[in-house]
């Protein structure tokens, strides 16, 4: 039995019309003489099935209509046409930390916002000590929330999230929270959720948690299904058609680009030494990871990370310990770091690369850009390995210092 199906569905919104969710009496006296928007079509005769206890990722670019299709199973948007069926209960996490009051404590914040996510009050009582210790800090439990750092404030709104049991559950981009041990709490919590039979619906830029959470997935491009498959095939896919975006990324707009009031960052690419931008790789040739930022407000001591992804997971991590910038406060000013992946390192295969930039004392996540560029990574050597190109298995395939020892037979 389905436990969502959706059937033919489409969304229209206006573009240029108010934002706002509501309108007032004077909007609709003037409405007769205000010229409506142009219409924009977000989703397009959109038509899959889950089944239920089923796990299915929806990819995609940004503008997609990912976010839009959640929204639409959540009821917060009602489809222009076609049908949406839900059999059981919806739960959704569409915006951790959704109604936190930041004057209440983190232990009044667990009611309040658990009862906005549609717990009863004795389902709360009940997951109390659960979610204080998912979220790993009581002694700060009964403090208000506008003293916690951005990342206690993000790992308790998931801690309360993650403890809701609806019979369907809509999950979107919900996994940049907190640091790498407290991801994969998320992530194992999530696995769980899975194995209880629940019916998952994960939106996301993450094709490593998409392909270990899920079974099938979607892809969506400009709206409509462009193909459904395994996790596995629909992330090869995403990955290799450069929908997981392209070897450049250039965010001209530094108001909007991704990060906060102390760095944002400006540019992600992949290069060799001449600066031609590489959408193919050779992995017998060293290539460059490199990465603009804004630092907005000096004297943080910020540390940029990169994380190189293959369709399997993470393949390398570095930062840039090796420079004169590590662990010190920086001015303002644009910084463009350059990390070079030596050749004979990695292996073939659809590549993406995740910018991240934190600071400590307290720990804070300033921006995440997962999937920010991708590039193909092959082999055309054909001497390289006797000649054989099949495929091999891992992420990493460095040329090792071997020593071979020999014995006449005896």
């Amino acid at each position: 039995m389905n436990a969502i199906s959706i059937q033919n569905v489409s969304k229209d919104f206006s573009l240029g019309a108010s934002g706002r969710g509501y309108r007032t009496v004077k909007d609709v006296l003037s409405s007769g003489w205000r010229r409506k928007g142009k219409p924009f079509r977000a989703l397009d005769g959109v038509s899959f099935d889950v089944a239920a206890g089923e796990a299915i990722g929806v990819v995609g670019r940004n503008g997609a209509g990912k976010s839009t299709l959640l929204k639409l199973l959540a009821r917060i948007l009602r489809p222009t046409s076609g049908r949406i069926e839900l059999r059981g209960r919806v739960g959704s996490l569409l915006e951790v930390g959704a109604g936190f009051h930041p004057d209440l404590s983190g232990r009044e914040n667990i009611f309040l916002n658990a009862a906005i996510l549609g717990m009863s009050h004795r389902e709360i009582l009940q997951k109390l000590d659960a979610i204080v210790a998912f979220a790993g800090f009581e002694k700060h439990l009964d403090e208000p929330v506008k003293h916690y750092s951005s990342g206690m404030f993000m790992r308790l709104a998931f801690a309360v999230a993650a403890h809701i049991d609806p019979e369907i559950l809509l999950l979107d981009e919900v996994l940049a929270v907190g640091d790498a041990d407290f991801q994969k709490r998320c992530l194992d919590r999530l696995e769980q959720v899975g194995r209880n039979g629940q019916t998952v619906v994960f939106v996301s830029h993450n094709m490593q948690a998409m392909v270990r959470l899920c079974s099938r997935a979607v892809l969506l491009e400009d709206g409509k299904v462009a193909a459904i498959g395994s996790a596995q095939e629909i992330a090869t896919r995403y990955l290799q058609s450069g929908a997981g975006n392209r070897a450049e990324r250039c965010y001209s707009d530094g108001l909007h680009a991704p990060g906060d009031g102390i760095a944002r960052l400006r540019a992600v690419r992949i290069r060799s030494r001449a600066g031609e931008v590489l959408e193919t790789v050779d992995i017998g040739c060293e290539f460059a990871i490199e990465v603009e930022f804004d630092v907005l407000a000096g004297g943080a001591a910020l540390f940029p990370s990169i994380v190189l992804n293959n369709e399997w997971g993470p393949v390398l991590w570095t930062t840039d310990v090796a420079t004169e910038w590590h662990a010190k406060p920086r001015p303002e000013g644009r910084y463009r770091c350059t990390a070079w992946v030596p050749a004979d390192l990695i292996g073939p295969g659809a590549m993406s690369v995740t910018a991240a930039m934190y600071s400590f004392q307290p720990y804070t996540l300033h921006f995440r850009e997962s999937d920010a560029v991708s590039f193909q990574a092959a082999e055309t050597r054909s001497g390289s390995r006797g000649g054989f190109l099949g495929h091999i298995d891992g992420g990493v395939r460095p040329r090792l210092e071997w020593t071979v020892e020999h014995r006449d037979a005896v």
